[in-house]
């Protein structure tokens, strides 16, 4: 039933090319009547040449020669439109995949490698193309042949028809049986073919770290082990097969011969003629050669199988912030940001936040410290809906972040990460992600308010640039004020700087803070920092400990407050100039 309820979703992906589809299940009906038709006619032709029937010799070689030529065109016409659905199909079930996986949340993402993603989207669309191609050009034509076949012949000569019957039944019985005894370990196979795909996709993404600590030797004896794993599995599928194979060759034999000696013992006793019999050597050679391509077929699709129901079980993960059916466009919003008693566990784990309620007005800056895990990045990450709180709220000028649409509310938020995450392509493209339409005056106002136009004109091909994959032709400082001048551009309300300064020397670090100063202006601003040095200018700071809010106020007073704030800042800061706060 796994079979075919796969087997069934593969072609309901086809509902978008419906008309197409139908007019090639049509076609493939004419072909399997033309190719039951030729046995028909050559039996005739051997008949009347024979004599015993009357003549028409060349009359049934005109229309043999018409049923053929009727059959070539029909088959082109197949070969031609489903290469060109299936092509057409597959790079749209990618472009759905693709966009279904971005807009899953990091929780997904998480959990699941990117090397294996790319892993399923590849091949499962590949498998796809294979399987539609397949069957509207063979099994199509293979199930009408066997459907239209088998009935008539048993009308032409039923103890001759019996035979093509028990040879069907046979086939798909050795065909479910292996089968049944090798889809279990197919679906280890692959499942060791999708971790091969995570291992090298992680080793090769932390080259530098596999080189650095001389891990060369044992990364590849990991490779190794599991690709002799994915060996000792394959082999016994392979050997099953191999055993259905001699099996159905060896029934194809034995049909045929059974065929002649009972169409003989016919012809003897005046039941059947040699045309009859040549007829009928022709449908056991069409049917066949049909059953042998459907076995194959049948063993690619076990092979498939397990790579197709990844594939779809990806395609029907459900994302755990989806939007509601009468979300509402923000448009573009003052910046007030208002948390409501908001509790927060991820799964699995005890609460992050609880009860954490502050109000941000629109334009202030808040700083939010602490120790690592006090629940800091966990408040940004609901700000930006990557999850949702589990009790009470959070609201933007105050409507609540779930009765808006995703698309508005990650618009109307910017961030600058601690790591500068930038794409393997130019400068130019990077700094055009938060806002396409951008033009080349507003795109160098922004750079040089970060302070970035400089060491982007030094460069080869300036804004035109290839910046390496994770931007590693830049320097961390680069890296950072290009991140920033996206941030410029993108223009949005509410700003979170996560950690942006923390991974910078000081005299990159003086230049990107200038450069913060001019993408904080005018904008709420929520900043994440461990280097207490960073936020002296802050409007408000929060301190958070264990997921809440255990003190409030500007530097100044909370170190006058001599509280969780003034021990970390005497952990930091020299005496004096913990003193001078």
């Amino acid at each position: 039933m796994r079979f075919f309820r796969i087997y069934g979703r593969v072609l309901g992906l086809l509902w978008r090319d419906r008309a197409v589809a139908g007019g090639l299940a049509f076609t493939a009906l004419m072909v399997a009547g033309l190719q039951f038709m030729e046995p028909v006619l050559f039996g005739r032709v051997v008949d009347v040449l024979s004599g015993s029937q009357g003549s028409g010799i060349f009359e049934l070689l005109l229309v043999w020669g018409a049923v053929g030529l009727a059959g070539i065109g029909c088959s082109a016409a197949i070969a031609l439109l489903a290469d060109r659905m299936a092509h057409r199909n597959r790079l749209a079930v990618m472009h759905s995949y693709y966009q279904h996986v971005l807009a899953m949340p990091p929780a997904f993402h998480g959990d699941t490698q990117s090397g294996r993603l790319m892993k399923v989207m590849l091949v499962g669309s590949d498998n796809l193309f294979n399987l539609w191609l397949s069957f509207f050009r063979e099994h199509l034509v293979t199930a009408l042949t066997a459907g239209l076949l088998l009935p008539l012949t048993l009308m032409m000569n039923w103890r001759l028809g019996l035979l093509l019957v028990g040879l069907v039944v046979l086939f798909c019985g050795v065909a479910a049986l292996v089968v049944s005894r090798t889809h279990k370990a197919q679906a280890q196979v692959e499942g060791l073919h999708t971790q091969l795909a995570g291992n090298a996709q992680d080793t090769l993404s932390n080259i530098l770290v596999v080189q650095s600590f001389t891990r060369l030797e044992a990364e590849s004896k990991l490779f190794a082990g599991i690709v002799q794993q994915v060996l000792d599995r394959q082999f016994p599928v392979l050997n099953w097969w191999a055993v259905l194979s001699v099996m159905t060759r060896s029934a194809s034999t034995l049909c045929v011969i059974a065929i002649f000696v009972l169409g003989a013992w016919l012809n003897s006793q005046g039941k059947a003629t040699v045309g009859e019999i040549v007829s009928f050597m022709g449908f056991a050679m069409l049917l066949i050669s049909r059953l042998e391509g459907l076995v194959g077929f049948v063993a690619r699709l076990v092979f498939q199988r397990p790579a197709l129901e990844e594939m779809f079980n990806i395609i029907d993960a459900k994302t755990t912030v989806p939007d509601r059916v009468n979300a509402v466009d923000l448009g573009r919003a003052t910046g007030e940001v208002r948390f409501e008693e908001v509790g927060f566990a991820y799964p699995g784990t005890v609460a992050t936040l609880s009860g954490v309620s502050f109000t941000a007005e629109a334009g202030r800056s808040v700083a939010l410290v602490g120790q690592t895990g006090a629940g800091k990045t966990t408040a940004m990450a609901l700000l930006q809906r990557l999850w949702d709180p589990a009790v009470g709220r959070i609201t933007i000028d105050g409507v609540d972040l779930r009765d808006m649409t995703l698309e508005s509310l990650r618009r109307n938020v910017g961030v600058v990460f601690q790591d500068s995450l930038l794409f393997n392509r130019t400068i130019r493209e990077n700094l055009l992600v938060g806002r396409p339409e951008a033009t080349d005056e507003e795109i160098e106002q922004a750079c040089r308010m970060a302070e970035a136009h400089d060491f982007i004109s030094r460069q080869p091909q300036g804004y035109d640039t290839l910046v390496g994959e994770r931007g590693g032709a830049l320097s961390g400082g680069q890296k950072q004020r290009l991140a920033i001048a996206r941030a410029l551009l993108k223009n949005p309300p509410i700003l979170i700087l996560d950690e942006a300064t923390s991974a910078l020397d000081a005299a990159t670090e003086a230049r990107v803070q200038k450069a913060l100063k001019a993408l904080m202006a005018g904008r709420t601003t929520f900043i994440i920092a461990h280097r207490l040095s960073t936020i002296r200018e802050a409007d408000e700071i929060m301190v958070f400990d264990a997921g809440q809010v255990v003190e409030r106020g500007d530097f100044n007073t909370l170190v006058r407050h001599g509280g969780v704030f003034a021990d970390l800042v005497r952990s930091q800061l020299p005496p004096t100039l913990a003193l001078v706060a």
